[in-house]
């Protein structure tokens, strides 16, 4: 059901690249932009042809080479002025953010403050840049190993965190020296351009990071630049899977973080009240468009009919419209695409052998966005296309699983590894799942376990291809190149020749 609210008229923006500082118009090729609450177009982004990517990529070059001779202390006021700015100004990020993608402001605040997080973490880059010494590793030789940047960097940020990846990703290659070019979602382009505009007013010198819109053509232009030495990318399985492949066969360094279908495991002891709380706010929090969303809960033991009875008397609560309304909850889906596909799935629960125990559609949401109401389904089990794929919307699975065994089991043979949480009262149990469990985040009674900032993002399996995690320290090893150096100082009478290899 639904019902029609009115949609005003607005004008469409125009949203430019911002490369080399300026503001480079479109010339060519568009996207449109919509508002997911009311469906209309609100604006036009310019979509970058492999030549502006190119251009970009050596504007870059050009400021990076004087970019890594400024020194760690100013480049460190930068990340300070730049936290700053984005903490005051966090509710006018915010509201770009829901405007064209359609979570609701508070979450979209939720989401600029982890981004923060990073650029606070930044503000140290003084120390994580440090490198290592040791003296007198043979007679008179010492050695010692610096952290030197990599050069120019791509970072392809995905719909969801339109501001957050975005901020994960470009501070620590910025602190670390790089130059960067920023390929946003084309979908909700204008968090982007606005944390550009943060970083200029911040003091960052003009071609340091630069925002180039696009679609596959400026990604494949980013994937065959060999001025980009390295990429970094969040995004669906497959795309993670053909930018890894391709972007190390031309040489690059990658980090390819993909799709993900979170497991949370309820054990019989577990605090039913409390599991159900946590698998409402992580299955349909920004409508369940999070890669670290709860997408199935499994359900141990005799626990599954209370559980499932205690989630379904909860759904009604959940309030669905549009993003910037007060007491909304849940907004839209970020396309009319987006919408179709969750319905497919809902719809095609039935005759695969699941029972739909509350359904979304049915949910009496305004007209002309992109809204769906929250779903839940159970007797799900593994080869049903709800269960198998990513759906990325607000559609709950309920697995039933005998024993702990069993759904451990069951997790560890998904393909996709990215979080998983266990929901139990015992120490023995949780220590155990921790132990066993093949997922690169893992929560205790924490249904979304994403790190906090001083440590690194990322899942095992299809959900991450590369070997270095986001954020935290493992982003400045992955934004670094190591080098070592030998040096000896011998006396003028020291000198020898020697054709052997050289010992201790």
């Amino acid at each position: 059901m639904s019902t029609t609210i009115d949609t005003p008229a607005t004008t469409r923006i125009a949203i430019p690249h911002v490369i080399g500082g300026a503001r480079i118009e479109a010339d060519g090729r568009t996207g449109a932009v919509f508002n997911p609450a009311t469906g209309a177009q609100t604006g036009e982004v310019a979509l970058a042809s492999a030549a502006l990517v190119h251009d970009a990529a050596r504007i870059a070059q050009d400021a990076q080479r004087a970019w890594r001779e400024v020194g760690l202390g100013k480049r460190q006021q930068i990340m300070f002025r730049l936290r700053e700015i984005i903490s005051s100004r966090a509710e006018e990020l915010a509201r770009i953010i829901t405007a064209e993608h359609g979570k609701t402001v508070p979450d979209a605040l939720g989401e600029v403050t982890r981004g923060l997080e990073n650029v606070e973490f930044c503000t140290s880059l003084m120390h994580h840049l440090k490198g290592e010494y040791s003296e007198q590793v043979a007679a008179g030789v010492d050695v010692h190993q610096v952290r030197q940047p990599v050069g120019v960097v791509a970072c392809i940020t995905p719909f969801n965190f339109p501001a957050m990846v975005p901020l994960w990703m470009v501070t620590t290659a910025i602190a670390a020296g790089n130059a960067v070019i920023l390929k946003p979602s084309e979908r909700d382009p204008s968090a982007a351009n606005w944390i550009a505009g943060a970083f200029a007013e911040a003091g960052l010198p003009a071609g340091i990071l630069n925002v180039v819109h696009g679609d596959k053509e400026a990604v494949d232009a980013i994937l065959d630049d060999p001025v980009i030495r390295a990429v970094s990318f969040v995004g669906s399985t497959p795309i993670a899977r053909h930018i890894y492949a391709r972007a190390a066969e031309n040489g690059k360094r990658v980090q390819a973080l993909g799709g993900a279908k979170n497991h949370m495991i309820v054990m019989p002891d577990a605090d039913l009240d409390a599991a159900a709380d946590a698998a409402i706010s992580a299955g349909y929090g920004s409508a369940g468009e999070r890669c670290m969303a709860v997408s199935v809960v499994v359900a141990v033991g005799e626990v599954a009919d209370e559980l499932i009875a205690k989630i379904a008397e909860r759904m009604p609560r959940v309030t669905v419209g549009d993003g910037t309304a007060p007491g909304v909850e849940m907004g839209p889906l970020i396309t009319r695409e987006a919408l179709d596909r969750v319905t497919g799935f809902i719809a095609g629960a039935d005759a695969e052998g699941a029972r739909v125990v509350v359904d979304g559609r049915e949910l009496d949401v305004p007209t002309g966005g992109f809204f769906i109401g929250p779903s839940l389904v159970d007797h799900v089990t593994p080869g049903m296309r709800v269960y198998d794929e990513e759906i990325f919307g607000p559609v709950l699975s309920v697995v039933r699983a005998p024993s702990y065994d069993e759904a451990v089991a069951l997790i560890n043979g998904n393909r996709y590894a990215n979080g998983t949480a266990v929901f139990t009262r015992d120490g023995k149990t949780a220590r155990q799942f921790e132990f066993d469990i093949e997922v690169g985040m893992v929560g205790v009674n924490v249904p979304i376990p994403v790190p906090i900032g001083a440590f690194s993002f990322g899942g095992w399996k299809d959900s991450l291809f590369g070997d270095t995690h986001m954020y935290g320290p493992e982003a400045f090893t992955f934004y670094t190149r190591r080098k070592v150096v030998t040096t000896r100082w011998p006396d003028a009478s020291g000198s020898q020749i020697s054709l052997g290899f050289p010992t201790h």
